[in-house]
């Protein structure tokens, strides 16, 4: 029945004879195989016996089998097959139940499986699953290793902004370095359809009163503000329905700032929030309450009540002073002080500000930031404060008020307060960043900051390598939306979790995955064909106690089904934090390792039982067919 079905299928290819490796490509994607050219050209080029570039039926067959009959696959369906040649519906169903773990399964969930993916309409009709409709299957979305109930937002999305991480870019505006690259409106509309929800926009004064988004004093070009925020009311919400953050690094002089707020309010219209909601004039807003709308994140001058007054007024020409000190008398801590609407600007400061409770501050250097109201009243719920203190955020910061830390500072505070950093976290909004030295726009590992619940990490989005394959790797949770609800340790009143120490009262994992083969891997840039010495890495990120790598031996020159059948096992302390992360490479002993592919993805967003793991290259970009198979099992 297989053989008719499948001599029905290419027989009219083969009117006119033999055919050539193009037409070989285009009838295995006819008969539904997935393949790389590559190594359809390399097992075309074996088989062709003639070596005449042309290849006859029975030379097509053998290609077929090579490419779909994969030996693993064999090994499972003759194991829950009844004759070794179909299964039937009760076979299907208890392949689904016990090795899928599919258990809300029913007997009409396999009649529809069979329906959907058997080509061979009498085997269909007879509600039964030829090893073709097995392997079409096995090779179906369904058994990719990533939950489907991860690709819809399934989260609670009732809670305050605070309580989520929320997918962050840092520079979005640059597609290369810091110094010397263009600025380019493709890093905006590329985080956004990434799922980014925290946009960073560097505004400077630009002629003919249009502000400029750029890099300043770089050689980086510039974007006109204006181009820059119409691009973002295009494809704002194309991946994601949840508010997008857009924070101001502004550099702009009053007269420019009034020109952003202008643009702000003509393009985005009702979409921009500039009034504070009236069921929260004390709490930040949840993401399903701020749907479809743009916040701007920026200095501040007044209360949220203040500004409601203010609405509907002239606010033309008005600027307040915003008064940065940059340093504090021990060298770490800064501290900001908002002033009155400009009236009289001969005052002199004092040396000293004396906060109730803290120590004295001593300025080293007073910055005096102008702010236009306009453009300061359109900030709500995202006021950007510089961070002083643990101490003083606890006393003295306001709900709305949120603090941009750098990631040199961050990590020293991580070390020695995490704690004090997670209960912080817990109330207000906290972006980290890159530090300045990352002139060639490479980025931190963002984990070590999760760990401690900060809500916006901001990446160089255009720089690849295991930061952002971490960033997309985490975010491709709740639906890919941009916003993940943070485990209940990180928004606990009364946590006492820590990163840094062995965890106590967790609910732990233990995972094994039995690493199978690899699917049609991508061959070495060394290779004249189709070889790689194929290895797989295994990874887990999360807490420091998680973090742990392993990985497979060595499968010389073969690329295109590499066998390992190798077994690992993790026990994971904080599973909800835990990212696994597969690594592809070929062996080199003199260069190093090349590296062919990866994939991460959420522990608890696996799949169990037989799932395909694809692979996606540096840039981030999908090497289907390639994948790797392996038995996911876990319990906790």
């Amino acid at each position: 029945m297989e053989s008719k079905w499948f001599l029905t299928m290419i027989r009219d290819e083969f009117r006119g004879g033999k055919i050539n490796v193009d037409k070989t490509y285009k009838l295995l994607e006819k008969l539904s195989i997935p393949c790389n050219y590559i190594h359809v050209k390399s097992i075309f080029k074996a088989n062709d016996r003639l070596k005449q570039g042309r290849i006859t039926i029975e030379e097509f067959r053998s290609i077929y089998r090579i490419m779909a009959h994969r030996e693993e696959i064999i090994e499972i369906f003759n194991t829950y097959s009844e004759n070794q040649k179909f299964l039937f519906e009760k076979n299907l169903l208890q392949f689904l139940i016990q090795e899928q773990y599919a258990l809300d399964m029913t007997k009409n969930s396999a009649f529809e499986i069979i329906q959907k993916y058997e080509p061979i309409e009498e085997v269909k009709r007879a509600h039964q699953m030829s090893f073709e409709g097995f392997v079409r299957y096995m090779g179906s979305p369904e058994c990719l290793i990533f939950k489907n109930d991860c690709r819809k937002v399934y989260q609670d999305m009732n809670h305050p902004l605070n309580d989520y991480f929320i997918s962050s870019s840092h520079n979005t505006y640059l597609i290369s370095d810091q110094l010397l690259g263009p600025s380019d409106l493709w890093g905006y509309i590329s985080a956004l359809v990434k799922g980014c929800r925290c946009l960073e926009i560097d505004c400077w004064d630009g002629s003919r009163n249009e502000p400029v988004v750029y890099h300043g004093y770089t050689l980086t070009s510039k974007l006109l503000f204006k181009t820059v925020i119409q691009a973002i009311e295009k494809f704002a919400f194309l991946t994601s329905d949840y508010p997008v953050v857009l924070s101001l690094e502004n550099h702009c002089s009053p007269p420019q700032q009034e020109v952003m707020a202008d643009i702000l309010q003509c393009v985005f219209g009702d979409s921009l929030l500039s009034d504070m909601l009236d069921d929260f004039p004390d709490k930040l807003p949840s993401p399903e309450v701020l749907k479809f709308k743009i916040l701007v994140r920026n200095k501040k001058i007044g209360s949220l009540m203040e500004t409601r007054q203010r609405k509907g007024s002239d606010k033309h020409g008005q600027v307040a002073e915003y008064e940065e000190i940059d340093q504090d008398v021990d060298g770490e801590v800064k501290e900001s002080k908002s002033l009155a609407v400009l009236e009289d600007n001969s005052e002199e400061k004092s040396d000293t500000i004396n906060v109730a409770g803290l120590p004295l501050f001593r300025r080293r250097r007073t910055t005096k930031v102008k702010v236009a109201m306009a453009l300061s009243d359109l900030v709500i719920y995202t006021k950007a404060e510089k961070f002083r203190s643990f101490q003083y955020s606890r006393l003295y910061q306001q709900f709305n008020e949120s603090n941009s830390i750098g990631e040199s500072e961050a990590r020293k505070l991580l070390k020695l307060k995490a704690h004090e950093f997670i209960l912080h976290t817990r109330m207000f909004i906290t972006r980290i960043y890159p530090k300045a030295m990352r002139a060639d726009s490479s980025n931190f590992n963002p984990q070590e900051f999760w760990n401690i619940g900060c809500q916006m990490v901001a990446l160089n989005f255009q720089t690849p390598g295991l930061p952002m394959d971490l960033q997309n790797g985490k975010f491709l949770d709740n639906g890919g939306s941009g916003y993940i609800l943070k485990p209940h340790f990180l928004r606990d009143i009364e946590t006492q979790f820590d990163p840094n120490e062995t965890p106590r009262d967790t609910d732990p994992v233990t995972l094994t995955i039995r690493l199978i083969s690899g699917i049609q891997l991508p061959p070495s840039n060394n290779s004249s064909s189709n070889k790689a010495n194929t290895l797989v890495i295994l990874e887990i990120f999360g807490v420091p106690d998680d973090h742990v790598r392993q990985q497979t031996r060595v499968i010389k020159k073969n690329a295109f089904c590499p066998r390992w059948n190798e077994t690992f096992t993790f026990i994971i302390q904080v599973p909800e934090l835990a990212l696994i992360r597969f690594v592809v490479e070929s062996q080199g002993l003199i260069t190093g390792n090349e590296f062919l592919g990866q994939y991460t993805l959420p522990v608890l967003c696996m799949n169990k039982g037989y799932r395909r793991v694809p692979l996606f290259s540096k840039m981030g970009e999908s090497l289907e067919p390639a994948a790797l198979f392996i038995y996911v099992w876990y319990v906790r």
